[in-house]
């Protein structure tokens, strides 16, 4: 997607991005037109069924205030649920519905690692989660019926909430702006601003395309574990120069001026951090994706489906990105794993990592050698991708 892309039809994605994007909230009437929802409310209900899918009921004045259910769920679930004032939240839909996925491609002007998953909530009449605030950015498409969006103030991780073991509840919200939402309408929220989302009537259904943030602690964390791993037992603190100190209880800046250089050496390298951030947001979401080709196929086997035409579609719930590297190729990473790439390998993951659907021809012209032959079958056979 170009810079000059139209965002929704109200204005070029450079200027959304420029002025709005993790800045302020924009509603968009209409943003897709005639919109037909790609999942029903039966079909969610029927997800939040299985054991595989994250998904979650809230139930405003359930056994407690804000009860907070976690699936899977049964038919007899459902059928206890009171008349109103309740919400169904199903989590990366998009892993298991490819009509629902297919909306992932009208928000790519965001770089793909900064996706996380299509959440989609039902509520009966008045149904909600309460004021809260999320760390992410976000977009809430209405797909069935309708509700309320009211915005209120920014928050902060000092922002008073509701004594609550799951659920972000802010015990004061103050409207600063509400919109009445159809189906096609679009609003986007920055991360941080409160908001609150209420259905008028039944059959409310919003779809939430979520963006990650990874938390910087986290990432510290786990970038240090990485690179301690590395490190050999017998690397360790040396003082050949050390000196008698007046006060043997001083732990000298001296000292303190080692020990920093010695963990910077380490964590201060570019390359390495670089290996360890495509690995890290490329990361699938759950644990059981992707799943194995029932068929594996092996170089052989995929040069005979690209010989029959094959087109190739990514795996749902795969994730691929790549970083150029210095002196040519490139550093491809799919679902955690890293490939070095170079001449048609290179250019062969780039196109993975721009397209989510390849024609057969166009496939064919991209596999020219060996290396990018053994690339696709190594994608195919982990299940990140499928030859159809």
């Amino acid at each position: 997607m170009t810079a000059d892309a139209s965002f929704f039809g109200v204005m070029p994605v450079s200027r959304f991005l420029a002025e709005y994007w993790q800045k302020k909230p924009l509603f968009i009437k209409g943003a897709f037109k005639d919109f037909v929802s790609p999942i029903e409310p039966d079909e969610l209900a029927g997800l939040a069924l299985e054991e595989d899918v994250e998904s979650r009921i809230v139930v405003e004045n359930g056994k407690t205030p804000w009860e907070l259910r976690h699936g899977p769920f049964t038919e007899k679930t459902f059928k206890g649920l009171p008349k109103d004032k309740w919400t169904l939240l199903v989590q990366g839909v998009d892993l298991w519905v490819p009509e629902v996925s297919a909306l992932v491609d009208d928000f790519r002007f965001v770089p793909n690692w900064r996706i996380d998953d299509i959440m989609i909530s039902y509520a009966a009449d008045g149904g909600g989660v309460g004021p809260h605030y999320d760390t992410y950015d976000v977009f809430l498409l209405q797909a069935h019926g309708r509700r309320r969006w009211e915005i209120g103030q920014m928050c902060e991780a000092a922002t008073p909430i509701l004594d609550h073991p799951s659920l972000r509840i802010l015990t004061e919200f103050h409207t600063t702006d509400g919109w009445d939402c159809e189906p096609g309408d679009l609003l986007y929220l920055p991360p941080r601003l409160a908001h609150l989302g209420v259905a008028q009537g039944d059959d409310c259904m919003t779809i939430s395309v979520g963006f990650r943030a990874p938390g910087v602690g986290g990432m510290i964390r786990e970038f240090a574990d990485t690179i301690a791993e590395r490190v050999p037992e017998e690397e360790r603190y040396e003082d050949p120069d050390l000196v008698v100190q007046d006060n043997p209880g001083e732990i000298t800046p001296a000292a303190v001026e080692r020990i920093r250089a010695l963990i910077m050496k380490r964590l201060d390298d570019p390359d390495s951090l670089a290996a360890w951030f495509g690995k890290h947001v490329t990361e699938p979401k759950y644990e059981y994706f992707p799943i194995p080709a029932e068929t594996p196929l092996g170089p052989e086997g995929v040069r005979r489906a690209l010989a029959d035409g094959a087109d190739l579609r990514r795996n749902e719930g795969s994730r691929f990105a790549f970083q150029e590297r210095t002196g040519g190729g490139i550093r491809l990473f799919v679902d955690g794993e890293g490939f070095l790439c170079a001449g048609a390998a290179a250019d062969l993951g780039r196109l993975l990592c721009a397209e989510t659907f390849i024609e057969g021809d166009r496939l064919r012209e991209a596999v020219r050698d060996a290396h990018a032959l053994g690339l696709l079958a190594e994608l195919h056979d982990r299940g990140s991708l499928h030859l159809d």
